[in-house]
């Protein structure tokens, strides 16, 4: 008896202990601390999942566009470097959410969400293609 109690602390904690590992792949972060990681990450990866309008009226700089509502997400997002940080962000944040999720699952290691999306980075001044 005192055995299969030991077993099943042991899953539990096991169980438990994963998913807050994989939970913490996903920062969501405020527009000031985006721009400052991504400032001080080589080769970021910056991902815009807006619609290619969207992208082309105005974007993060060095930013490439996976289209989050296209037919193509997941295989475009596979030819990203899973081993590097990612930054991920949309208009407002609906998408960027529901794709930094995928891309948890696809394997990606660090993921950084933009909380509030272009339009905030764009309320709080931060540089565009534009500016």
């Amino acid at each position: 008896m005192k055995f299969r109690s030991l077993i099943f602390l042991f899953t539990f904690f096991t169980l438990f202990s994963c998913q807050k590992q994989q939970s913490q792949n996903v920062a969501i972060v405020d527009a000031p601390t985006f721009a400052k990681t991504i400032e001080t990450t080589p080769q970021a990866q910056i991902l815009d999942v807006r619609t290619p309008e969207e992208f082309e009226t105005e974007h993060i700089n060095d930013a490439i566009n996976i289209n989050w509502n296209g037919n193509s997400f997941v295989s475009e997002a596979e030819k990203l470097d899973k081993t590097k940080p990612v930054f991920v962000y949309c208009k407002s944040g609906g998408r960027s959410q529901k794709a930094a999720e995928k891309l948890k699952e696809l394997g990606f290691t660090d993921i950084y969400e933009l909380d509030g999306g272009f339009m905030q980075w764009s309320l709080e001044g931060f540089k565009s293609n534009k500016n």
